[in-house]
């Protein structure tokens, strides 16, 4: 935890309270922290802080702002996924979340498997989205879509999705483009599919409505390490 993250309501108050128990635990158990120490605290979706700690007891912790400071780059990425397994989808979430991905949306294709959309992890993206803030020691959350329609989506929203964009790439092993490089800076839309990738027909429904389909090496990767590879890649300065 490398921020403590306080909720939107907090930002009106004259006086700033850490009351969730979870937070308190990493204060004291881990910080050790005393009155007169400084903690980085963030508002959500708001500004983050440098704070001192005022008052302590064993329910919460008052602190007092004592300078504003600045909030970690976002990657100008909107990363589609195709819903994977349930404990996947925790890591995927945090660690893109972590690496500052401005939205995510989670795409139903022919190889998920439709109990995953009645996983109770879909009820509790909020959690890893805010593990990945304060591991990051961001504030602002991206924007996460579901779509349970694959033709649908590809067809009806992604085209408008890619016009606002400069590039849409969709990684697939069996294809000869590589990632190109240089293109940290630009807007894109990454997509990528589930365990055994995309069927032909998503890939060719994919590059018909307006995106690249690239590859990245000669390895077949598990869907999380080549989401972490394209994101790293794609967030380089």
């Amino acid at each position: 935890m490398n921020i403590i993250l306080l909720p939107e309501s907090e930002q009106n108050q004259s006086r700033w309270f850490i009351r969730e128990q979870r937070q308190l635990t990493h204060i004291y158990g881990h910080l050790n922290a005393k009155v007169g120490d400084t903690l980085k605290v963030g508002i959500r979706n708001g500004a983050r802080y440098i704070a001192e700690i005022i008052a302590m007891n064993t329910t919460e912790i008052e602190i007092k702002v004592l300078e504003k400071v600045s909030l970690p780059e976002k990657c100008p990425i909107t990363l589609v996924l195709a819903l994977p397994r349930p404990k996947v989808l925790r890591r995927l979430i945090m660690d893109s979340v972590t690496l500052g991905v401005e939205k995510i949306i989670l795409l139903h294709s022919f190889r998920v498997d439709k109990s995953y959309w009645q996983s109770p992890f879909l009820k509790q993206l909020d959690d890893y989205v805010t593990l990945g803030l304060e591991q990051a020691g961001d504030t602002y959350a991206p924007e996460i879509q579901l779509y349970q329609r694959f033709k649908p989506f590809v067809e009806d929203v992604l085209p408008e999705l890619i016009q606002q964009k400069d590039w849409a790439y969709v990684a697939h092993p069996y294809i000869e483009n590589k990632l190109p490089k240089n293109i940290a800076s630009e807007q894109g839309i990454i997509i990528v599919g589930p365990e055994g990738g995309f069927i032909p027909y998503e890939i060719d429904l994919l590059i018909k409505n307006g995106c690249q389909a690239i590859q990245l090496g000669n390895r077949i990767l598990r869907t999380e390490t080549a989401v972490s590879y394209l994101l790293g890649r794609l967030s380089a300065y």
